[in-house]
């Protein structure tokens, strides 16, 4: 859910009015922060604790006490002198007794790695541009994460961030990873703000309540884990879905298959390519065993099959693309649309409003643009006035992917920048369709927040070994990887 830093503060207030002690909430939220870093780190490192005068430096100095009795080492930079520090917080820095970061000392060059930076120098609390130590601190941290390869954990938000409009001031923390701690401050999803705050995690405190915040909500695995329960011992491939694709063209043979295996890979029962001669040959061999491949002179045809949803677009070009819009227009069951559909779809968008069945469409920017022109909307406003016009499911890519259906709007929050590259709507469109007949309720907007959710966390997993990087990170590797994907949908808090 999404709250104002007010309601945040309201809700704090109104925890201690029933006798909830701050120290209690501190403890809670640090111990959570620890619990993140050591799950993204597979080994013990060093931790520098960038302490502002507010509680936020305390939920830092907690989970650098927890992270030292794991293994870690723990430096402390207190940007305005331990001496003006919360109550909470001074306690917490007495108990640690940790020494003080000096990136000037001899030796800090040769810091164990990894090395792993909290951001706790500015909560909700703060007011304007950063000044003065605060501000220096903040320029010595973005230092350090772009000379010394640190990576950098944001506690409630990156320190500069306004909570509410999601702008960045001047200087402005950049993370790799933001916590929200209770409640997803509204300015954390807002298209100013995400290469500030990078990989956004929410941290439950069930002492915090938030009474009318309906502004959105954040895809979380603890939110998501319900919409697709743990398989029945007696399931057989006819209860998982029988999925259509119709994908790939000569020269885009690779959208076909990567499209096909991400679905088979997401749990689809049985999995059908259907292709045009000049091609079904060649998908035939290229594909996964576990798709068949048939032939189709006539794309409309495919309406005629049994199927429980198709998925339409990746890669198939547009040389049939009267027979593939009647087909995204008439075909009664729900239909995930992507790519080249799109931009066929595009060409007749007052189509949309009659269709047969439900339909899901995917679209990055570049295609959103040329079914709906943005005309300066923030990209929220762009899902929900499009949504206004068409009774659809709509996943709009990107960064912070938006899945919107009627009144609903969901926050992807997983992903890296390694997705930044070909083949990963493909997978995205295969994981979505494959998901649609497995999900029991709300099935249109579930399963394009649960694909998101599951693509983004399958890039993570790919990246998160000694030998992984964003920059080397490909579309066949999110395939490879959803199984840990729905791994981490079970296990994850």
């Amino acid at each position: 859910m999404l709250v104002t830093c007010k309601e945040m503060r309201n809700a704090e207030e109104a925890a201690f009015a029933r006798g909830i002690l701050a120290a209690d909430l501190m403890e809670a939220a640090g111990r959570g922060i620890a619990e993140i870093v050591r799950r993204t780190h597979g080994v013990a490192g060093t931790c520098v604790v960038f302490c502002g005068k507010g509680n936020n430096a305390g939920d830092g100095l907690v989970a650098a006490r927890h992270l030292r009795a794991w293994g870690w080492e723990i430096l402390v930079y207190p940007a305005c002198g331990a001496e003006v520090f919360s109550s909470l917080s001074a306690r917490h820095f007495q108990a640690l007794q940790a020494p003080l970061f000096d990136r000037a000392s001899p030796g800090t060059g040769s810091l164990l790695r990894p090395l792993v930076i909290l951001d706790g120098l500015l909560g909700i609390g703060a007011r304007g541009e950063p000044r003065g130590a605060v501000a220096e601190a903040i320029d010595e941290l973005n230092q350090m994460r772009q000379e010394a390869g640190a990576w950098v954990l944001a506690i409630d938000l990156p320190s500069g961030l306004d909570g509410d409009s999601g702008l960045p001031g001047t200087p402005c923390v950049v993370a790799d990873f933001t916590v929200a701690i209770a409640g997803v401050k509204k300015g954390l999803v807002e298209d100013a703000a995400v290469d500030a705050v990078g990989r956004l995690e929410v941290l439950a405190l069930s002492d915090l309540d938030f009474p009318g915040s309906e502004r959105g909500e954040v895809a979380t695995a603890a939110g998501l884990r319900s919409w697709l329960p743990s398989r029945r011992m007696s399931l057989h491939k006819g209860n998982c879905g029988r999925v259509g694709i119709i994908a790939g063209s000569p020269g885009y043979i690779g959208a076909a298959c990567l499209c096909s295996a991400a679905a088979v890979r997401a749990g689809a029962g049985l999995v059908t390519l259907y292709a045009q001669p000049d091609i079904a040959e060649l998908l035939s061999v290229t594909c996964i065993p576990e798709v068949m491949v048939r032939t189709v002179s006539r794309f409309r045809d495919v309406g005629e099959e049994n199927l429980d949803v198709l998925a339409v677009g990746p890669g198939s070009g547009r040389a049939a693309a009267g027979d593939l819009l009647a087909l995204m227009v008439d075909f009664p069951k729900p239909l995930v649309i992507d790519a080249d559909g799109l931009n066929i779809l595009s060409s007749d968008i007052a189509r949309l409003k009659h269709c047969r069945g439900p339909r899901v469409l995917t679209p990055h920017p570049g295609e959103m643009e040329r079914l709906f022109p943005s005309r300066a909307r923030t990209r929220r406003q762009w899902v929900e006035d499009f949504l206004q016009e068409y009774p659809v499911s709509l996943l709009l890519k990107g960064a912070r992917t938006l899945v919107g259906c009627e009144q609903r709007i969901s926050y992807n929050p997983t992903g890296n920048p390694g997705m930044a590259s070909g083949g990963m709507g493909d997978v995205l469109t295969g994981v979505c369709a494959a998901l649609i007949p497995q999900i029991a309720e709300e099935q249109n907007f579930r399963a394009p927040v649960l694909g998101a959710w599951l693509c983004g966390r399958a890039a993570e997993k790919a990246v998160s070994g000694r030998c992984g990087a964003p920059e080397s990170l490909t579309a066949s590797d999110v395939v490879a990887h959803l199984g840990a994907a729905f791994r981490a949908l079970r296990e994850d808090p």
